[in-house]
């Protein structure tokens, strides 16, 4: 791995949760808690349409939730309220601001994640400024997220060169991740396949038994 994450240490793998959108936060902290005992690797704080205050009470209850249970929590798009919450890192898209700045904000502990989209070169870019890892997607159709950019496994296997864990995003069901793990996925991202899920914490198992192959 590159300097962005420990020499010494494993690369994580394993699901990578993202929150929904949810207005009520005892209700979202009741959703996620039980996901993330079953062995969720990473959780993302992702709400693009709440008010900058519900974010912060929000961040801050997570934040308190994965100290308690072991996850790391990642800020999607606000490095701000990263730093505010003590979350271990921020997650950046193309237009929520710049990686190093990001970086030396938030000090070289912290995982600072960039989406990649399609391109291997901004991925190039994106670890020269201090990614700690690098996210591609989406590779299937998906409803979170509008797009019209689609990653092709084989995006994966051509970043290994990077040398930072490689994160799948869009579309992902347990019966495509053998596929993606397989062309180099070190992480699968979801978020409406297990929260839209009938029983989501059955989702998380089913996630993690393909993960595991």
């Amino acid at each position: 791995m590159n300097s962005r994450w420990p020499a010494n240490g494993p690369a994580p793998r394993g699901l990578y949760l993202i929150t929904p959108d949810e207005a009520d936060t005892h209700r979202l902290l009741a959703r996620v808690e039980p996901l993330l005992v079953e062995g969720v690797t990473w959780l993302q704080y992702r709400h693009k349409e709440a008010s900058p205050a519900l974010r912060r009470e929000q961040a801050e209850a997570l934040q308190a939730l994965c100290a308690r249970t072991g996850v790391p929590l990642i800020v999607n798009d606000d490095v701000r309220l990263a730093e505010a919450v003590g979350a271990a890192g921020v997650h950046l898209g193309e237009d929520d601001g710049d990686i190093a700045a990001a970086r030396a904000l938030l000090g070289e502990a912290a995982i600072v994640g960039a989406s990649c989209y399609d391109e291997l070169e901004r991925a190039r870019r994106a670890v020269a400024a201090g990614a700690s890892y690098v996210a591609f997607g989406a590779f299937f159709p998906t409803r979170s997220k509008t797009t019209t950019r689609r990653a092709t496994p084989a995006l994966l296997s051509d970043a290994a060169v990077l040398g930072v864990p490689r994160v799948a995003i869009g579309g992902i069901t347990p019966d495509n991740t053998p596929a993606l793990v397989a062309a180099g996925a070190d992480l699968v991202a979801v978020i409406g396949g297990v929260f839209e899920a009938a029983d989501p914490v059955g989702a998380v198992r089913a996630y993690r038994r393909s993960l595991a192959g």
